[in-house]
């Protein structure tokens, strides 16, 4: 999971890296919240205890203009924040996370609301010896997604302001390896924040007159690949590959709509199969069955600049051996190279349930 936020943080700096000669006004924000654990999983119930509490820092560069995205998007902010959650539970332990983010705002900037991707450190991961009670975390290193609304005031008293809201946190190691329950915490924030040159800020560059936006029907292949395992705890990890045709329609300088097919090359579920033929000779597994899984989808890219986020929805056509239900999703990162390379990053799952974390590479005609 280290790799997945490097990608991530190379993929934001590309894309946010302004020139030396650009302003660069920034605030910071500190919070306490505290909360509780979402059931999603009953699995985890035994896991949820007390009511997790935690300190939030928080790092916001200004924009104001410069990249006509700063203006499409009501200038966001771009920066990152530190997470420290106490989960409250003997076996949970302490979370300690870093991620990079985007504000965005609405309501004359009174309402901010942020989504963050970046790793956290659990300090009681699962063991098979030593604490086998915890079966939400089975790594270390676990990858994390946050969102934040919060109402948010900037000076009212000497650059110091005030901002208040709610937070979801997601812990998850995306199957690299089992157990993978992962969390959900769902909490209260409150804090204050500090803007020291907000005197100094440059006027916002307006957006100017809205020109229309779009590109003809491009054909796209990519090529995805990662490792997983399944949800037995200690089994083998298994590389994948997964090959993906489709179509995307731009329709204007924030979306694009996708439609496409994909197969699936997992190899987990090959020994996944001959496992349970061999542990259960009662049940519906022969050991005969295909591993291999074909799917139709259909998707979304919202675009910043070069790095857009993808949101996928598919449907197994093919598929032999049931394995958490027909419908699958994707959601990830994307960042193009020129006209026709691109480089992604998303997570694969069924509902809320994560499969494999993909790093694919693709060509768009």
């Amino acid at each position: 999971m280290r790799i997945i936020t490097i990608v991530f943080v190379l993929l934001y700096g590309i894309c946010t890296t302004a020139q030396e000669d650009k302003v660069r006004p920034f605030d910071v924000e500190a919070d306490l919240f505290g909360g509780t654990i979402l059931e999603h999983n009953p699995d985890i119930s035994h896991l949820i205890t007390e009511h997790p509490t935690g300190v939030m820092l928080a790092y916001n560069r200004k924009t104001y203009g410069f990249e006509p995205w700063e203006r499409r998007y009501n200038f966001p902010d771009v920066g990152y924040t530190f997470v420290y959650q106490d989960m409250k539970n003997e076996y949970l332990g302490e979370l300690y996370s870093a991620y990079a983010h985007y504000n965005f705002y609405y309501w004359k900037r009174r309402l901010q609301f942020r989504i963050g991707q970046g790793l956290a450190i659990a300090t009681k991961p699962y063991d098979r010896e030593t604490n086998f009670i915890n079966n939400a975390y089975g790594t270390t290193v676990l990858s994390s997604t946050m969102l934040k609304l919060s109402y948010k005031k900037n000076n009212i008293f000497r650059n110091i302001g005030f901002q208040a809201g709610v937070t979801i946190i997601h812990y998850s190691n995306a199957n690299l390896k089992a157990p993978n329950n992962s969390t959900n915490t769902w909490a209260f924030t409150a804090g204050l924040n500090y803007f020291p040159k907000a005197a100094e800020f440059p006027e916002y560059i307006p957006m100017g007159e809205k020109t229309p936006y779009k590109e003809p029907v491009h054909f796209n292949l990519t090529l995805r690949g990662g490792a997983n395992q399944s949800d037995i705890n200690n089994s083998p990890r298994y590389g994948f590959v997964t090959i993906t045709a489709f179509v995307d329609k731009r329709v204007n300088h924030k979306s694009s709509f996708t439609a496409g097919v994909d197969a699936f090359f997992a190899n987990f579920l090959k020994e996944l199969i001959r496992y349970e033929s061999i542990a259960y000779p009662d049940g519906d597994v022969t050991g005969n069955e295909d591993w291999k899984r074909f799917g139709i989808f259909v998707g979304h890219e919202l675009h910043f600049n070069e790095l857009s986020f993808v949101s996928q929805l598919g449907y197994y056509v093919y598929y032999p051996y049931d394995f958490e239900g027909r419908f699958y999703n994707r959601l990830g990162l994307k960042r193009t190279f020129g006209k026709h390379l691109a480089g992604s990053m998303v997570v694969k799952a069924h509902g809320a349930k994560a499969e494999a974390v993909e790093f694919g590479i693709g060509y768009r005609f």
